[in-house]
């Protein structure tokens, strides 16, 4: 297939672009390298630089596209508390632009990175798709809203798209990996301890009510979310939005975590507990059940040592590249 993918040289949008080289099929890019480098783009793809809001029509109408997947998107949880409008302009105007584009040059299939944020603090776990969605902060509330918009353009245009809802991703891919000017995940902030640019890590709070007082969150590696993506654009009814949580269906908490670290690096690692953030809810664990059933999927890279271990060699092989590295100095 010919695809595009907005955001392609994001941690996530590279992975999924790499994959779909492999796979055989004609990967274009758009990216406007606001939180990565081009060196960051996957070989074997064609690249424009640009914000997709503004190339998206004249990308699209170039050539007939088979599909869209959508990365593209402001992300960062607590700076969309502090500027809510850039995360406003940047996902949901940003994607209605994609959107018109893809309806007026009648491109079949769209498949949309959302976020567990959509949910915001669920009452139960595992999370199922049929769960209310009351995200707790803008980042979440305009993913959630790029969802809705989406539904509508499926109902009223014939769209397929779907919407896959993932949560703690890690790990990495070949030369696909996690390096971004500003990062928030543990994996990589543990990673960055053992690496020698910061000094430790913080526990926010140990008197959580799970077995070991941390928080626990589901982490699925980045190659299995990837695989993810490749069968949405195949198997998805047509016609329709579809949306699917993605997990590997169990909980690891932030000790855990930071022990697996521990494990593959050799460093200790040290570890230090700080008061709890506002809005962390103790427990969130997805139930992927319905993407296993509807989309065949099925996870191979579960294991949490696994998953650090891939994200540790690649944090290596990145050295003085990482920009984690700039900011030791």
């Amino acid at each position: 297939m010919k695809l595009l993918v907005t955001g392609g040289a994001g941690y996530v949008g590279s992975c999924v672009a790499t994959l779909l080289v492999e796979r055989g099929h004609d990967v274009t890019i758009v990216d406007k390298l606001s939180t990565s480098t081009r060196e960051a783009v996957p070989a074997g793809t064609r690249f424009i630089e640009g914000d997709i809001k503004d190339v998206a029509h004249e990308v699209l109408a170039a050539e007939s596209y088979d599909g869209v997947l959508h990365f593209a998107a402001r992300s960062l949880v607590g700076e969309s508390c502090e500027v809510p409008d850039e995360y406003w302009q940047g996902n949901v105007v940003t994607t209605l632009a994609l959107l018109d584009a893809i309806r007026d040059n009648n491109v079949p299939r769209l498949v949309f990175s959302s976020t567990a944020a959509t949910y915001g603090e669920p009452d139960q776990v595992p999370i199922t798709e049929d769960m209310p969605t009351h995200p707790t902060n803008p980042y979440g509330a305009t993913k959630l809203s790029m969802d809705m918009a989406i539904t509508s353009y499926c109902n009223a245009y014939g769209l397929t798209a779907t919407s896959l809802r993932y949560f703690n991703v890690a790990g990495a891919y070949h030369s696909a990996g996690e390096n971004r000017k500003v990062e928030t995940h543990i994996v990589p902030l543990v990673l960055e301890v053992a690496m020698g640019y910061r000094e430790k890590i913080y526990m926010f709070g140990d008197d959580w009510p799970t077995p070991d007082g941390t928080c626990i969150r589901d982490y699925i590696h980045v190659l299995d979310l990837a695989d993810a993506h490749i069968l949405a654009l195949e198997k998805s009814p047509k016609g329709r939005h579809s949306i699917f949580n993605l997990g590997s269906g169990e909980g690891f908490s932030v000790k855990q975590v930071i022990e697996a670290c521990r494990k593959v690096t050799g460093h200790p690692i040290p570890a230090e507990v700080a008061e709890r953030r506002a809005g962390d809810p103790a427990v969130l664990v997805a139930s992927s059940e319905k993407a296993k059933r509807e989309l065949g999927w099925n996870p191979q890279h579960t294991d949490i040592t696994e998953i650090v271990s891939d994200a540790w060699e690649f944090t290596r092989q990145l050295g003085d590249r990482a920009f984690a590295a700039h900011k030791a100095r």
